[in-house]
């Protein structure tokens, strides 16, 4: 039986692995782009020139057509200025984003949800003329000598050039994402050089990042958010936990019920924090707990009441504690079984449309679990196959692969990854000694008195004990 909500509304698992008119020329032209940058546009080849000329083709009949052809022409030529590489990273941004919303079209049509409309904000006019416009220029002659050089030719003196750029940009806080996105691509670049000994190149991923970075040191490409407020039940769903060797993050998908009794609406909050790499596991809460009282809430199963809490068009909260207090119990999976149907699901910015930005909150039931040949776990629903990635599970609760394949009932997030849609779980019903029992991956959030997770936080607290004492003994030196 295909699972239901109370509506009556089908999660059609079939959609999923049904084709998507036009997916695959879409990515192959941004493929064959990708490849081109790895050799670099400096002295381009016939293949690249190739590739130059496949995503030109994929976006001829838009209005970025003519910009881009004439881009393509002089970068295969040898002599792309810094437009033509902003065109082509335009180009290759729209046809990601074309990708994102056929692959948001088909989700929706799985889950039956609403969606948000995106409105379009009236644009900066001096966005030219702000703080940081030159240091945002210089950050562009870095990434246009990127893509020059390609990945099999950089060098630590290339990749070096970038520190003064991003340190210049920390100090603004309005260029904090520019410098943090910039700081993290370097790093990874200089982790791999010299790039003419790599074995194997994350073609796709440094085209990604190179891309996001060009054209977010645009003047306007990143105005100022102008939040409205939201009051109302908030109804946390499950914690996502993504962690670095430097920082981790852990971000509340939930249900927010409006107090003016318009419909709900799916938000989400985050939270994020610096961390040494000795912090891991269960100890990553100590970081972000005191940051957001909604973690409390959601390890808790409770609700939260908001005052007036600023949201973003994209779904997002501004998280402020002075505007949220502590409400009664709330069942995560009680609120997806009732509410979770009828949520708005929230919108995109136009240019963080991608395939991997995709992360909806779905509600499974009824299926069947086995591992697949290679070990991978799939759930059965109507027939019907879906990937589970149990390796998003994080480390910091008690969720675990096992009690995911043993489970009944599944609150994860359905992504797109590697070609296919898959689903990560935030959360599980499982059968312990005859009962029902829910397992969530942020269960630890607030605190917890599981044994595993008593002895990571230990663990953490004297890591961060030592830190501190060695911090201090540096400063009074």
């Amino acid at each position: 039986m295909v699972p239901a909500d109370e509506d009556g509304r089908l999660m059609r698992t079939d959609l999923l692995a049904d084709p998507v008119d036009g997916l695959d020329e879409a990515l192959g032209a941004v493929d064959a782009f990708d490849r081109a940058l790895v050799a670099g546009l400096l002295r381009p080849q016939p293949a690249q020139a190739a590739g130059l000329a496949a995503l030109a083709g994929a976006v001829a009949g838009t209005p970025l057509a003519s910009l881009v052809a004439e881009a393509a022409d002089k970068a295969a030529a040898g002599a792309a200025g810094e437009d033509h590489l902003v065109a082509l990273a335009a180009a290759r941004t729209a046809l990601m984003g074309a990708v994102h919303d056929a692959l948001t079209d088909r989700v929706a049509d799985v889950t039956g949800r609403p969606r948000a409309e995106w409105s379009t904000p009236d644009p900066d006019t001096t966005a030219g003329d702000g703080p940081g416009a030159n240091v945002l220029a210089a950050a562009r002659a870095w990434l246009c000598d990127l893509a020059r050089a390609g990945w099999h030719g950089i060098d630590h003196d290339l990749v070096a050039a970038a520190a003064p750029v991003v340190s210049a940009m920390l100090p603004d806080t309005r260029l904090r994402r520019q410098a943090t996105l910039l700081d993290g691509f370097a790093a990874e670049l200089a982790a791999s050089c010299p790039g003419a000994t790599l074995d194997r190149v994350p073609v796709r991923r440094w085209a990604d990042l190179w891309t996001r970075a060009l054209l977010l040191t645009l003047p306007g490409a990143t105005p100022a958010p102008t939040p409205s407020t939201v009051t109302g039940r908030l109804l946390p769903l499950g914690v996502d936990v993504q962690e670095h060797a430097t920082a981790v993050q852990a971000q509340v998908h939930a249900v927010l019920e409006p107090s003016d009794g318009t419909a709900p609406r799916l938000v989400r909050a985050a939270v994020s924090a610096p961390k040494p790499d000795t912090v891991v596991g269960a100890g990553l809460w100590q970081l972000l707990r005191p940051r957001m009282s909604l973690l409390g809430a959601a390890g808790e199963g409770r609700a939260m009441e908001l005052d007036a809490m600023p949201v973003t068009a994209e779904g997002d909260l501004v998280w402020d504690d002075e505007r949220a207090r502590p409400g009664e119990p709330a069942d995560a999976f009680a609120t997806a079984r009732v509410v979770l149907s009828a949520a708005t699901d929230p919108v995109t910015t136009p240019l963080d449309r991608h395939p991997a930005r995709i992360a909806v909150p779905v509600l499974l039931e009824g299926y069947g679990a086995e591992h697949e040949e290679g070990g991978t776990l799939t759930f059965t629903v109507a027939g019907h196959r879906l990937a589970v990635d149990t390796d998003r599970v994080p480390t910091a609760g008690p969720l675990t692969p096992d009690a995911v394949a043993a489970s009944g009932a599944c609150l994860g997030l359905l992504r797109w990854d590697a070609g296919e849609f898959v689903l990560q779980p935030l959360a599980v019903e499982t059968t312990v000694r005859k009962k029902t029992v829910a397992v969530h991956a942020g269960a630890w959030a607030g605190g917890t008195t599981d044994k595993l997770g008593v002895r990571a936080e230990k663990a953490a607290t004297d890591s961060v004990t030592v830190l501190r004492e060695r911090a201090g003994k540096l400063l009074r030196a």
